[in-house]
């Protein structure tokens, strides 16, 4: 009796595992396909087991290399998934030999026939347009030797080592590139800004200058207006003397007090604060006159 994991038989019978198929000879010829189960042999027709078929689904991986039409070469990775039909076993039995070099045999015929009609980005885009035109030249002959091809996976495209390096640098040049625009956008909008925001401080410090000035022009022609109605006699060019003389000695008192001033003497006396008090007034009064033409 001879026993293996796909079934046990002896002189007069036989049992078939689960997922396989027994071919039964009779006087050395085919006579019938047994499925899983008890079967009994009839000795006084010279019946036995030939061999048992497994019908799972198997799987065959098959690396192959070719050129693309921008003259790459490649390695595709196919996995390809086949079973024995049952009710043609007997062609799967006594037909092919080795039918693993007859997938691969065929795989390698439809791919290198493909493939060099693309380009290399095109075999990256239609991968599964390859596998299924493997998948339909297989399932036709493979159908008349009793294999049923179940799918065809493009499991992965390996291009030449130096071709890596390549694409990967220009994917790199060109996200670099991408990156300086942007960058030179954004060094564009800030300087846009930065110029904006300098240009409406500079006009809100120039008004700001505009009114502190016409504060002072009208704080000064207040006090000449006082102290002239206040004391007869006296002219308000005096009066502007006098007040250039109390701001200059305050200025000075000021000086004085704080030792941490850092400060620049000019020279002075009656006659040189006559004329600073004679360029303050004409500054004054001109300022006086824009604001006057200005309204």
């Amino acid at each position: 009796m001879e026993q293996s994991p796909e079934c046990c038989w002896c002189l007069f019978c036989m049992c078939i595992n689960q997922a396989n198929i027994g071919v039964v000879q009779s006087w050395g010829r085919f006579q019938k396909l047994a499925e899983p189960g008890f079967h009994w042999l009839n000795p006084f027709s010279c019946q036995c087991l030939a061999g048992v078929l497994s019908t799972k689904v198997q799987s065959l991986d098959v690396r192959i290399e070719t050129k693309t039409k921008d003259n790459v070469f490649v390695q595709l990775l196919c996995t390809i998934q086949y079973r024995v039909m049952m009710q043609n076993a007997d062609d799967a039995f006594y037909e092919l030999a080795n039918p693993k070099e007859q997938i691969r045999a065929y795989v390698f015929d439809v791919v290198r026939a493909i493939v060099p009609r693309m380009t290399l980005d095109e075999l990256f885009e239609q991968k599964s347009d390859v596998a299924k035109a493997v998948l339909e030249e297989l399932e036709k002959v493979m159908a008349n030797y009793g294999y049923s091809i179940e799918n065809i996976l493009m499991v992965d495209i390996i291009p030449d080592e130096a071709v890596r390096r390549a694409m990967n640098e220009i994917n790199a040049a060109q996200r670099l590139q991408l990156a300086s625009v942007y960058k030179g956008e954004a060094e564009k909008v800030l300087l846009v800004k930065k110029a904006e925001a300098d240009a409406e401080a500079k006009y809100l410090g120039g008004l700001g200058v505009a009114r502190q000035r016409q504060a002072i022009t009208d704080g000064l022609r207040e006090n000449i207006l006082n102290f002239s109605n206040k004391v007869e006699g006296t002219s308000a060019k005096e009066v502007m003397d006098l007040i250039m003389v109390t701001q200059y000695f305050d200025t000075l008192k000021d000086l004085g007090n704080s030792s941490n001033n850092t400060t620049v003497f000019i020279p002075h006396g009656p006659g040189h604060v006559r004329d600073i008090s004679e360029q303050i007034r004409n500054g004054l009064m001109e300022a006086n006159s824009a604001q006057l033409k200005t309204d």
